[in-house]
């Protein structure tokens, strides 16, 4: 796919970051757009500036969605081929986050990330792959993560998540190539992307005293990583559908890791390990040892 120009994108996650960034440089190219979004009022913002924007007329509609409801996204993806004609895009964009040690995480919460970062795209993907076929020409954009690539603690249910993501994709990708049905996937990998994931992200209090000192200073710590903003990552993700990659990384650090896991591929987590004892809060040192009876 070369030109977006008359195409239909459908994208999950518009309210805000990517998804939104993702929306105005599609529109700034012709392209009709289906949003969803549980945030009713981002997707509104993000409709209003779409229309201050563009200036070649596009067709917009938007839906309340929840990503991880299965009937929900197939309910849209018909309304979306019925509104729109057709779809030759899917965005599999929404994401949370979530920190906790292993043993300390609520199963809820695991079944929260997964149900959105990993079954929304599933459902995405199966949803919106007939009406991409019928287009003719079509491609699936299912975002994963820097940490679909590299595991770190305290984050196994995202890295969880965002592994599954990239198998899932990587073996789709293999069934269209082989299929040559006109559609053609691709594997999203960003590094640090401005968007509001940091603020809507879980941080469970297992954390604090163990890799964290707080939550509040910890969102802070976190927001400093991101390096890239939300407008370079949407100009990014379209080079990399026009090119027809299948995996695409996004801004120097997420580069810079992958590089780390390829080269050092078990080692890597030592690594992770002695970064993260550094940065860990420090444990006060006893003055004795309460077991040595020789001091007392």
């Amino acid at each position: 796919m070369k030109s977006f120009n008359g195409r239909v994108a459908a994208i999950t996650g518009a309210a805000s970051g990517m998804g939104r960034a993702l929306a105005l440089a599609l529109a700034r190219e012709g392209c009709h757009l289906a949003l969803a979004d549980k945030n009713s009022q981002g997707l509104d913002q993000t409709v209003a500036l779409i229309q201050t924007a563009t200036l070649a007329p596009v067709r917009v509609t938007t839906q309340v969605l929840d990503v991880s409801d299965r009937h929900a996204m197939q309910d849209w993806a018909a309304r979306c081929a019925a509104e729109h004609g057709q779809v030759n895009l899917i965005f599999n964009n929404a994401g949370v986050a979530l920190s906790s040690t292993v043993e300390g995480v609520d199963y809820s919460d695991l079944e929260w990330i997964i149900g959105i970062n990993f079954w929304g795209v599933v459902y995405g993907t199966k949803a919106f792959l007939p009406y991409l076929k019928a287009s003719g020409d079509g491609h699936v954009v299912n975002t994963s993560s820097v940490f679909g690539l590299f595991a770190q603690p305290g984050m196994s249910g995202y890295n969880a998540s965002k592994f599954a993501v990239r198998g899932f994709t990587e073996a789709l990708r293999q069934e269209l190539d082989l299929q040559r049905c006109g559609v053609s996937a691709s594997c999203v990998h960003p590094g640090g992307i401005r968007t509001d994931i940091c603020r809507s992200s879980r941080i469970d209090a297992n954390m604090t005293g163990f890799l964290i000192h707080s939550e509040q200073q910890a969102r802070a710590d976190f927001e400093k990583l991101f390096i890239t903003d939300a407008d370079q990552a949407a100009k990014v993700i379209l080079q990399g559908v026009r090119k027809n990659k299948r995996r695409v990384l996004i801004g120097r650090d997420a580069y810079v890791l992958d590089l780390l896991t390829r080269c050092l591929p078990a080692a890597y987590q030592a690594l992770v390990v002695f970064a993260s004892k550094r940065m860990a809060p420090k444990r006060p040192t006893p003055l004795f040892d309460s077991n040595d009876e020789s001091r007392l």
